[in-house]
């Protein structure tokens, strides 16, 4: 498996991409980063055309096990983010 892109590489290859530099392409970045962050924390959803789509889910309280003591503790409900791929990020992918 490769190594993950870095946000250095990423803020390049955007450059490029764009033709333009890469102060430019490193502040659309953090502007889109910032946008999905806000919009996700406030229980909204954001499609990203081709990607996919970013939400958050909330999960109940729940019972948990700790698997050093095999103790029983009750987990308090809590909120985590989800990413389901599209179709066309997946099809691309197995060729």
């Amino acid at each position: 498996m490769a190594k993950p892109m870095t946000k250095t590489q990423l803020v390049t290859a955007l450059a490029e991409e764009m033709g333009s530099d890469k102060k430019t392409a490193g502040a659309a970045l953090d502007a889109v980063t910032s946008i999905i962050t806000r919009e996700v924390a406030g229980g909204g959803a954001v499609t990203l055309p081709g990607i996919g789509k970013i939400y958050c889910r909330e999960r109940p309280e729940r019972m948990v096990r700790n698997p050093a003591t095999g103790e029983q503790i009750k987990k308090d409900a809590d909120k985590v983010v989800k990413m389901t791929i599209a179709k066309a990020l997946k099809d691309s992918v197995n060729g």
